[in-house]
Order: C-alpha cells, then sequence, then structure tokens
C-alpha cells in the first residue's frame, strides 16, 4: 500500500480528470446534451442517425406495449409469455438503438468532457437485455429458479450483458477506452496498494452498513431480504461464492464505477458524480425487492437501499482517487466475501452489493 499516496490525485493520463473545465459546465445540461444541439425529441432533421434515433423510439414504444399488454393478460399462459419476451426483445433493442443514436450525436456535436450515451440509457439497455436473456433460459427448467446455480447464472446473464453494452456503445464509439475506466495492466506494487486499500475501506463499509442496517431495522421493524440462498451444500458455496466474491464485483464495478462514473466525473465535479453513481448503484440493487404487501415491501427497499450507500459511496470515491478499477473490484469482492461468510456462519441470506 505505499505504491501510490491514498490521498493523491489521479493523474490526468490516462486516469480521470478532477474536474470538467468551465466552458464545459456552462454548455453541459446535466447529463444531457449541450445548449446548442437541443432539438424537438420527435424531430429526425438534423438527427447524426436519423434512421437509429427512429428505430430506437419505435422498438422501445413497441416493446412497452407488448409487455403492457403480457402483464394485463389474465391467466398468463404461453401466450403471454411471448408477449412478454417479444416486449423485452423490442425493448431492448429499441433502448441499445437509442443508446447508439445519443452516443453517435454527442459526438457528431463535440460534446465536452464525455461524448457518448448517459449512462442511465445504457443501464435501462442493459436490464431489459438481462431481463430477456433470464426469460428465455428460466422456461427451459434446467434448474432451480432459488437455488445458488440460478444466482450464479444470473449474475453471469447480468454482467455479460453489461460489460458486453459497454464495450459496443461506449467504447466501440470511442467515446472512452478501457484504459480511461481504470482498467488497465499494473504493476505488481500498485496491484498490491489497490488491493491493500480495498481491503481496508471494505473493512469501513461493512462497520457502516451494519450500523445503518442496524437503526433502520429497529425504526422500520422488518428485515432486509437477502439475495444470495443459504448454501446446503459445498458446491452451493462455492456457486454463492463465485457469484458473489467474482463475478459480480467485476462486472458491477466495469459497468458503475469504470463507465458510469468515470463518464459523470467528465462532466460534472468529481463528489457528484461519485454520489451520482453510489445512488445509481443502491437503487439497481433494490429493483426486485417484494414483500407480504406495499408497506413491508417499501420498508425493506428503504433499509436495502440505504444500506448500500456507504459502500457504493466508498467504491466510487476509492476508484477516483487511486484512478484504478482493481481497487474498486478489491473492496467489492471483499465485502461480499465477508457479508457472505458472516451470512453463512449464521445460516442466513445475506444481502450482497
Amino acid at each position: 500500500m505505499t505504491d501510490r499516496d491514498i490521498d493523491a490525485s489521479p493523474p490526468p493520463e490516462p486516469g480521470l480528470p478532477a474536474q470538467p473545465s468551465a466552458e464545459a459546465a456552462s454548455s453541459a445540461e446535466g447529463d444531457g446534451a449541450p445548449a446548442a444541439s437541443r432539438r424537438a425529441v420527435f424531430a429526425l432533421e438534423g438527427r447524426a442517425a436519423p434512421g437509429l434515433y427512429g428505430a430506437g423510439w419505435l422498438l422501445t414504444v413497441l416493446g412497452l406495449m407488448l409487455l403492457f399488454v403480457a402483464l394485463a393478460s389474465s391467466g398468463g399462459g404461453p401466450a403471454a409469455y411471448l408477449l412478454a419476451v417479444g416486449g423485452l426483445l423490442g425493448l431492448s433493442l429499441g433502448l441499445i438503438a437509442a443508446a447508439g443514436a445519443q452516443g453517435l450525436q454527442r459526438r457528431a456535436d463535440a460534446v465536452p468532457g464525455y461524448a457518448g450515451p448517459s449512462p442511465f440509457i445504457v443501464l435501462a439497455a442493459a436490464l431489459a437485455t438481462s431481463l430477456l436473456v433470464s426469460a428465455v433460459i428460466s422456461a427451459t427448467g434446467l434448474f432451480d429458479e432459488n437455488g445458488s446455480l440460478a444466482l450464479l447464472v444470473s449474475v453471469l446473464i447480468t454482467g455479460i450483458v453489461d460489460i458486453a453494452l459497454v464495450g459496443l456503445l461506449v467504447v466501440g464509439t470511442g467515446a472512452l477506452t478501457w484504459a480511461e475506466m481504470g482498467i488497465r495492466r499494473p504493476t505488481l506494487p500498485s496491484l498490491a496498494g489497490d488491493v491493500g486499500w480495498g481491503f481496508v475501506f471494505a473493512i469501513l463499509a461493512l462497520v457502516v452498513t451494519g450500523l445503518v442496517a442496524t437503526i433502520l431495522v429497529g425504526i422500520l421493524g422488518v428485515e432486509p431480504v437477502g439475495t444470495v440462498p443459504v448454501p446446503r451444500s459445498t458446491t452451493d458455496r462455492i456457486l454463492n461464492l463465485l457469484a458473489a466474491v467474482i463475478v459480480a464485483p467485476v462486472a458491477e464495478e466495469v459497468f458503475f464505477r469504470g463507465f458510469a462514473t468515470t463518464a459523470w466525473v467528465r462532466r460534472m465535479a468529481p463528489g457528484r458524480a461519485i454520489l451520482r453513481g453510489a445512488l445509481l448503484f443502491a437503487l439497481v440493487h433494490v429493483l426486485t425487492i417484494g414483500g407480504a404487501d406495499a408497506s413491508e415491501a417499501i420498508r425493506i427497499a428503504v433499509i436495502a437501499f440505504a444500506a448500500r450507500i456507504p459502500v457504493a459511496w466508498l467504491l466510487g470515491w476509492l476508484f477516483v482517487r487511486r484512478s484504478s478499477l482493481w481497487a474498486a473490484i478489491a473492496l467489492h469482492a471483499t465485502f461480499n466475501g465477508a457479508a457472505l461468510l458472516l451470512a453463512d456462519l449464521a445460516g442466513r441470506t445475506v444481502t450482497g452489493g
């Protein structure tokens, strides 16, 4: 941990810029395009890729319509399933097209700082695509949907989709390189420093997370829902470790820190970018939470969301300070591994990051 001082600012190349220029800050409208490139939402004239933009809107609307019909179908059955799959396919293709069109437009407009698709729209495309693939695989009935193998398959699908879309829509269009997202071949001393600081901050994150969760559980009177099933065998333990300690940390850090936080740091103050990335990370992890009724579901979601903020903020802060994705991955993997071990010893499910 002596290779680099944790308080040192990241190098300008190929690391993250400390702050956008005054020109970039004044011309950027939040995470949107510069004021000079504002256009009517449905206008195709003047678009860098009008066909792609139009296809994005058409497929997205069609996909949402099919999903609405599938959800409204009484009794479900094969027809409702096919409608849902068709809706997810349309939504996935539409959002990918929309993200591509947005990236091409920002590049044509020479948007300062980061000229690529918004992390929000790329995330929406990734979620739709992951749900589509999961729905198709789930229909095969190859494994228990509540078991450890299902967890690993789900995390793998999500991770592959996330990284593939970042590669296609962000790296493939030249908006960012993998190196600019902190994915570089490290030296042995720098890797040791990244891992060491990741371990230290993981312990801090565990303490703060436990404190926040304990306070909120006492106030709201419900326990957060675990996302990792209780292992019933050694094989289950291995599958849980692969999912929570290896696959999830790598994939999620590539997307939320490497891509999203890097993009936002180039368009706004680092502190704001780190907070935005932390909130998005926490939100995504509570999207599927349910409960016995609406009140319980909301209370569980509040606890799960708030408990993830400390570790999510630390992940972003360490990533920006170290200018290395390996430090964030080390923190994330250590945090999940320790939480998994503690939950396994207690014989309970665990809510990972």
